[in-house]
């Protein structure tokens, strides 16, 4: 038998409800880390008289004992293979009755951190998407729902699971979760853990304990995690309505986690980079990160849990929806303007590259193989623009009917997107059929506007919509776009306040009439729709938008793609720069101007979205070309406004404490970003300086990375092994600036030099996709024409896969672009995949991966 056969595609057409409901499920553990046992005792009611009892458990379940009502079936009537085990119908009572298994499993050998495992000694479960399989027999999908009950026997001082607890002492506790969830919200955690304890008092006066656990020794890390949480709760109760639901909210942090964190209902798992940060160890961006979240965790209480997804084809209903509004938090906690960017700027970075190579899928897709493959960029960040756009439509008050409505008609439910759309016709009377192909359709639309003046007051836009073929998708029918457009006169006074144009057709056009002169357009304002826009447009309308502009996105967007025609133009030979570089300068002097824009506008396109952008236009990008363009142009910028920098550079430096706060932290960021072009020349004496007196590791690992790039960071880097040797968390930093800011020539040899470290702990998560994810983000060395960075990734993602398969799958992606390269580059990294698909014992999960970007070309 193959693995394909073994293995069969999932389809959506082919879901059929559970033939059992799960009444109640009682789970008892006594721990042992390389002997645990788990009885597990499912009262279930038959839905079916006729159908056959199916649990999932996969080949490491050794199964004790079996009994129905306490006895035990006939074993001609059980049968089991390496997934399942199967109880005949004939063997089952006509009405309700209690199935108890008791099985045996092995912890310490579980290197996949998927069931139940060990982590420094800490047992810590991991069930999303189909982990609770490893733990006992289950039908381990989301529609199946059932209050949990679970005790727990170990001599460890700290036992937590799901709800709220009901008896602790001395080597046990019981837990009660009253809520129905699915297995892949369980949750168990045992160890030797110190707890930041405080409390919240809801809306309606229920008093709620809140806990973050941590190792001893990382207490004094944990307490802007505790703060980022009590402002979640109080932000989903005022923007949302919704109150937290049980008398206990507990947050532990795992060092070895494959994921971020996990919403299981009561007892959120993250991992530690997303809890623990002190000035001295943790940059801004891990601040934001945290809190972000943190916040996207616990909203998922009622986007995610209370309402669950039916199937995991529906996997966006709770996370995209649920990313939204943790954007929203972000949004309202810091800088709105800045949020929005940098969210494109994520969503361009991942999501689109995605849509454009042999990975792209649907929001919903319709099959999959493995499901841990589908947790993309896809799913999540544009899942979360189609809920943008949503809203946009329906308007603010239209959104909060739809989703008051969403909460008390499917409160308790595992609803499907056709539900989540259901809801919103009915909360506004829009018919949103022609709209749910953002959800059915893979890829990223491309419009393109053209403009007509009849020189007497009139202007009509005109629109055309066209999205390019995608695996298993060649024709795509028009969607529904909404085009958020602005019109500036000639002086830069705005003539038309924003008006969305809702586009339905392949063609359509839009008027606007009684204009005193030929406005510019200000089209897509706020990314009012993921699609790719084409316009004519020149050089000098571009810096007229970015000096004029109301919208902050459109306005940065001008000024991005100010420097994108610039370093398009560069890579392929051409002369270039001056209307960006005399732009962004003037934008960057802005002293009203928030600091943080200011920085995002100064900071050049990243070389990966140069190669995109020339691959859009039909040409092959070279990385090495790329790479001196983008080098080229910033170093032109600095030597043309190295006084300005230099200003902003001592201006925005922040005197006191340290704060994560969003003021203090967008004056670093306009002072790195300076710093960073200034780097370019003076030689990296700034950056030295700022290393040895930085009070942050925000600047501190700013400085570090310039003096990399000036080839003289090796002091720096022996003085943080000697400071942070023994911290994992800056540890991983250190491992991945070191390849991230590598010269490409040197890039793999050092990715090789650092993968030979003893404290190269590349079974550790985190630390892995520090080495591998740094090399991959450094593009012309990872692209380098020899070969060796695809060689090294190629040999890292076979020895990963024999232990940890979600890690090497979702690194392999590393790859995905490869059928835009020259031809040479191409074979170089079609031999890597074919090495790595031809592994004897590839896992589901790496071989679906790769097998999908092999058949790319």
């Amino acid at each position: 038998m193959t693995q394909a056969e073994k293995h069969p595609v999932q389809y959506l057409s082919n879901y059929r409800p559970y033939p059992f409901a799960v009444e109640e499920t009682r789970l008892t553990f006594v721990l042992n880390p390389d002997d645990t046992e788990v009885r597990a005792e499912l009262a279930l009611s038959p839905v079916d008289q006729n159908a056959d009892l199916v649990l999932d458990g996969g080949k490491g379940l050794r199964l004790i004992a079996l009994g129905i009502d306490g006895q035990e079936p006939d074993p001609a009537h059980v049968s089991r293979d390496d997934e399942r085990l199967t109880i005949a119908a004939a063997a089952l009572p006509d009405g309700p009755f209690t199935l108890a298994t008791t099985v045996r499993i092995d912890p310490s050998a579980n290197t996949a951190f998927e069931g139940l495992y060990l982590s420094g000694g800490m047992f810590c479960t991991q069930c999303e998407a189909e982990g609770f399989r490893h733990i006992t027999f289950y039908p381990d999908r989301p529609d199946v729902m059932a209050p949990f009950r679970v005790r727990i026997h170990s001599d460890l001082p700290v036992l937590l699971s799901n709800g709220n607890p009901v008896e602790t002492r001395q080597g046990f506790a019981e837990w009660h979760d009253p809520w129905p969830k699915p297995a892949y919200l369980f949750a168990l955690v045992a160890g030797d853990l110190r707890a930041i304890s405080d409390a919240f008092q809801t809306a309606s006066g229920r008093d709620v304990a809140l806990n973050v656990w941590v190792r001893p020794g990382d207490e004094t890390r944990a307490g802007f995690a505790m703060e980022s949480l009590i402002k979640s709760m109080k932000w989903d109760e005022q923007v949302y309505g919704r109150e937290y639901d049980l008398d206990v909210f507990n947050i532990v942090a795992v060092d070895d986690f494959n994921m971020g964190a996990m919403e299981n209902k009561g007892l959120n798992i993250f991992n530690s980079k997303l809890v623990l940060a002190s000035p001295e160890t943790a940059t801004d961006l891990d601040y934001e990160r945290i809190e972000a979240v943190i916040a996207h965790e616990y909203f998922h209480n009622w986007t995610g849990n209370r309402i669950t997804c039916r199937d995991w084809f529906q996997l966006c209903l709770k996370e995209g929806l649920t990313v939204f509004r943790d954007q929203q938090f972000t949004s309202d906690m810091r800088s709105a303007p800045v949020k929005r960017i940098a969210d494109v700027q994520t969503l361009r970075a991942r999501q689109f590259r995605e849509d454009q190579g042999p990975l792209a899928h649907p929001v919903r897709p319709d099959h999959y193989e493995e499901i841990n493959n589908f947790y993309t960029a896809t799913v999540y960040e544009k899942g979360a623009e189609v809920i943008g756009m949503l809203k946009r439509l329906v308007g603010d008050e239209g959104y909060a009917r739809a989703l008051d409505l969403y909460f008390d008609r499917h409160d308790g439910d595992a609803a499907t997107i056709e539900d989540w759309l259901k809801v919103f016709e009915d909360a506004t009377g829009r018919d949103l059929t022609q709209f749910k192909r953002w959800y059915t359709d893979a890829g990223t639309p491309h419009l393109t506007m053209t403009e007509e003046w009849d020189g007497k007051g009139g202007l009509v836009l005109h629109f055309e919509q066209q999205t390019p073929p995608t695996p298993g998708q060649d024709h795509k029918p028009p969607r529904v776009i909404p085009i958020a457009t602005g019109l500036i006169g000639p002086n830069g006074d705005e003539v038309a306040a924003t008006r969305v144009l809702e586009m339905t057709e392949a063609r359509q056009s839009f008027s606007f009439d009684g204009l005193g002169a030929r406005p510019v357009v200000s089209v897509l304002r706020g990314f009012s729709a993921p699609v790719v826009l084409h316009r004519q447009i020149d050089d000098a309308t571009r810096a007229f938008l970015l000096a004029h502009d109301t919208d902050p996105f459109s306005r940065w967007e001008a000024g991005r793609e100010l420097a994108l025609s610039a370093l398009t133009a560069l890579a392929q030979g051409q002369d270039a720069g001056d209307d960006f570089i005399g732009s962004v300068a003037r934008l960057a002097a802005e002293d009203a101007t928030d600091p943080a824009f200011r920085a995002l506008c100064l900071n050049l396109p990243g070389e990966e979205e140069i190669a995109t952008r020339l691959s859009s236009l039909g040409h092959v990008p070279d990385p090495d070309a790329i790479h001196a363009a983008r080098d080229g142009l910033a170093t032109r910028l600095a030597q043309a406004n190295h006084e300005l920098l230099d200003r902003l550079y001592q201006d925005m430096a922040v005197d006191g404490p340290y704060s994560p706060d969003a003021q203090p932290a967008a004056k670093r960021s306009l002072r790195i970003a300076a710093l960073g072009l200034l780097n370019r020349i003076d030689g990296g004496d700034r950056a030295e300086v700022l290393f040895g007196t930085a009070g942050n590791m925000t600047e501190r690992m700013a400085a570090l990375a310039c003096l990399i790039r000036r080839g003289r960071g090796q002091a720096a880097l022996d003085a943080m092994l000697d400071e942070f040797g023994d911290n994992r968390l800056v540890m991983d930093k250190w491992f991945s600036v070191q390849v991230m800011a590598a010269p490409s020539d040197d890039a793999a040899a050092i990715a090789e030099r650092l993968s030979q470290r003893q404290d190269f702990d590349w079974k550790n998560p985190n630390r892995f996709r520090a080495l591998l994810g740094g090399l991959a983000a450094n593009h012309a060395g990872f692209h380098h024409a020899g070969g060796a960075g695809y060689a090294f990734t190629a040999d890292w993602l076979m020895r990963v896969d024999a232990v940890n398969p979600q890690i090497a799958a979702r690194m392999s992606t590393a790859f995905e672009t490869w059928p835009r390269y020259d031809e040479n580059r191409q074979q170089l990294v079609r031999e890597q995949l074919q090495r790595v698909a031809g592994l004897t014992d590839i896992s589901r999960n790496l071989r679906e991966m790769v097998s999908r970007m092999l058949e790319a070309k």
